[in-house]
């Protein structure tokens, strides 16, 4: 809201109006041991001039440095016309659309959404209103739980090589519900080596996650593993980049018979970084498990008339407002960055998807090719990859990051907290938004670097 409406009249006159004495009053229903009580390190608030002073003070502190870290989260160009449309106040202040018949436009735009989502995938039906990729592979591993009636073990096999952020947000929602998450071991060139799965044959297994790309940008033998999955009773879960499926194969289309469930990060589509967040998760699966899929599903349908129209389907309205009687608690409207990815996909189109796809493919291969050029850098694994690539540095990576923060370079993501086997590993990543220019800018500034520090 850009101001508070109230003054300090209109809410005493509320409180008296219904007996309260302070808005305290209101939830007093909340035991006072639950309370947190004051918010220690909050200011008083400021008049909007001198708000939006300071936010540009802070903007301008982040300055616009060439940015080379990928990580989940991605630099892509969003045409001007994608939150010129978005931001309208028709979608813009939207509410959830329980009224189908007050709500055609938001509906028709999340069925587009859904649509293009599971033609991205290569599957029958998606939804909307998940709140990023992380907590997509949470919802993801559940529903999985529910719907593969052939296990009774809630055991997912989950591998290293997925986002270790992912994992960690997959293990707080999920390990109180007696799932157990099974690590499967990072193989020496940055995949999940489908023989390591022999352990697990025949056991009773959950689900499996593919990530395709894993988190290093390698390509993962997603067919073996789909195969495996299901050979073994168990469901094949994809956690994709949905730009990389511009150019890979559709989760739907592989093995023999495709993934169950695939899921992911929309941010790739039309959504700014904005500091991380908010963002937009997605989810696709086969038509047999979609009772058991969580979020919103809009369904196409006519009316008396024989016209078009819109609404929610498949799921009761306790799917999300009673939280005791839903099959997962996803409420939340992510309507507009849902919105501004549908806006996204379809300026550009199949075609104008893939070249950005091919694009961010070849800049990082130019990008891995000169910065292993220099003295002192090579690449870690020699699989094939798309988006970014894991470099191993001859000295600590904070302190190269650092110094190239210091030339206004965002040098790429320091992976030795969350693998310290790697060593001096630094995952970098070129979008279609860095070009010869940017690249060259970074490897001179590196080598510069490595070279003064390496004395």
């Amino acid at each position: 809201m850009p101001f508070t409406p109230h003054t300090e009249e209109d809410i005493q006159a509320m409180l008296t109006a219904i007996g309260a004495s302070e808005v305290a009053d209101l939830f007093d229903e909340i035991p006072p041991k639950l309370r947190c009580g004051g918010l220690s390190g909050i200011p008083e608030g400021m008049n909007e001039m001198s708000a939006l002073r300071l936010m540009r003070e802070r903007a301008a502190k982040d300055g616009e440095p060439l940015c080379f870290i990928g990580a989940g989260a991605y630099e892509h160009h969003i045409p001007a016309a994608v939150w010129q449309l978005a931001t309208r106040g028709e979608f813009y202040s939207a509410y959830t659309p329980y009224q189908a018949e007050a709500s055609q436009g938001t509906l028709q735009v999340v069925y587009e959404f859904q649509s293009m989502i599971a033609g991205l995938c290569g599957l029958e039906v998606a939804n909307a209103s998940l709140y990023d990729g992380a907590s997509a592979l949470a919802e993801a591993v559940l529903m999985a739980v529910r719907a593969n009636r052939k296990s009774k073990s809630k055991r997912i096999l989950m591998p290293l090589s997925v986002h270790p952020r992912y994992r960690q947000v997959v293990h707080a929602i999920v390990h109180h519900q007696g799932i157990e998450l099974i690590e499967l071991p990072l193989s020496s060139d940055g995949h999940t080596d489908p023989a390591a799965l022999a352990e697990w044959a025949g056991q009773d297994i959950a689900a499996l996650v593919i990530p395709q790309p894993n988190f290093f940008g390698v390509l993962e033998e997603v067919d073996a593993l789909t195969d495996w999955a299901h050979t073994n009773n168990a469901l094949a879960i994809a956690l994709v980049n949905p730009t990389a499926l511009a150019l890979l194969s559709a989760p739907g289309e592989w093995g023999e018979l495709g993934v169950d469930i695939a899921c992911g990060e929309g941010q790739p589509l039309g959504v700014p970084l904005a500091s991380g967040g908010p963002y937009v998760g997605f989810m696709a699966c086969r038509m047999s498990h979609v009772r058991q899929m969580p979020g919103r599903i809009v369904g196409r349908t006519v009316d008396l008339d024989g016209k078009p129209g819109f609404a929610l389907t498949l799921q009761a309205r306790e799917q999300h407002i009673r939280r005791s009687k839903a099959t997962s608690n996803i409420c939340t409207n992510q309507g507009l960055l849902a919105t501004a990815a549908t806006i996204y996909m379809a300026m550009i189109g199949p075609q104008g998807l893939q070249q950005v796809a091919s694009s961010c493919h070849a800049h990082t291969r130019l990008l891995r090719d000169r910065l292993c050029a220099i003295e002192g850098v090579d690449q870690v694994f020699a699989r094939p990859f798309f988006h970014e690539v894991l470099l191993r540095l001859n000295q600590p990576v904070a302190e190269v990051l650092r110094d190239l923060a210091a030339e206004d370079i965002l040098g790429g993501y320091d992976v030795s907290a969350d693998y310290p086997q790697l060593g001096n590993a630094l995952l970098v990543c070129a979008t279609e938004t860095r070009d010869a220019g940017d690249i060259e800018r970074y490897a001179e500034q590196l080598a510069r670097i490595i070279s003064r520090t390496g004395q």
